[in-house]
């Protein structure tokens, strides 16, 4: 036991964030946080126009009904029409028809419309983001779960925050996080520990990453020895507890 309390003293290294900073007081941060939209995005896409009855065409609407199992009910709220992306990186845009918005991002996508919609209204303007944006965090974090993100810029140490930081036991310099890139699920390490990591391509987050922070060894010890340990002082309690009534028989 005496031994795995002084495993149990950690050095500030392993839990100190941002270090080293004095050696990189000015980061320049090259990575874009401008993500690519992927299969399964939920886009909302809006068509402003001078004269919003123009724009209409380019703005279908839905309406949501208040109990899926009544379809006569009424009352139902009136929204605009998301576009899923398919497995080919592809939407079915009113009036303009299939477009291909795979691996491009908001930029390139409201670009390419502006250059389509121009051609029925003049200057138009395109409005565009990802509604199903979304970061899952598991492992040494107070509070794990999956996260809706409302804009499309997050990052490593604002998820971690959503999730009430890492516990005491949470591994700072090994952090994992996994990416889909191209239909291939990518694993890839981060030490947070050290201030240059705000360079890395993973200080941005993106769509439907997962970040996972596996325990440090203090933990992986204790569930070692933690279910044993009551069975142990129970069988010593008992063996004291009979030792000293042999003693005492014996003394009288």
């Amino acid at each position: 036991m005496f031994a795995i309390l002084l495993q149990s003293c950690g050095d500030a290294k392993d839990v100190v964030y941002y270090q080293n900073y004095e050696n990189n007081k000015v980061i320049s941060s090259t990575n874009s946080y401008e993500i690519k939209i992927k299969p399964d995005d939920l886009l909302l896409i809006v068509v402003s126009a001078e004269d919003p009855e123009i724009a209409m065409p380019f703005n279908l609407t839905t309406i949501s009904v208040p109990n899926p199992n009544n379809l006569n009910s009424i009352g139902g709220q009136e929204s605009l029409q998301s576009y899923l992306v398919d497995q080919k990186g592809m939407i079915d845009f009113p009036v303009l028809g299939k477009l291909h918005v795979g691996d491009m991002t908001r930029t390139e996508v409201t670009g390419m419309l502006y250059e389509k919609i121009s051609k029925y209204i003049k200057n138009p303007i395109i409005n565009m983001r990802i509604t199903n944006f979304k970061v899952s965090v598991q492992g040494e974090v107070t509070n794990p779960g999956t996260f809706d993100i409302k804009t499309e810029r997050v990052t490593l140490p604002e998820i971690l925050s959503m999730a009430n930081d890492l516990t005491i036991y949470g591994k700072r310099n090994n952090i994992l996080v996994i990416r889909e890139v191209n239909g291939v699920k990518t694993f890839n390490r981060v030490d947070i520990t050290q201030s240059d990591f705000v360079n890395s391509p993973f200080y941005y987050l993106s769509q439907n990453d997962v970040v996972y922070v596996e325990p440090n060894q203090t933990k992986v010890n204790g569930t070692k020895v933690g279910p044993n340990t009551g069975v142990i002082i129970s069988i010593t309690s008992l063996l004291i507890t009979v030792m000293t009534l042999i003693v005492t028989s014996v003394n009288k």
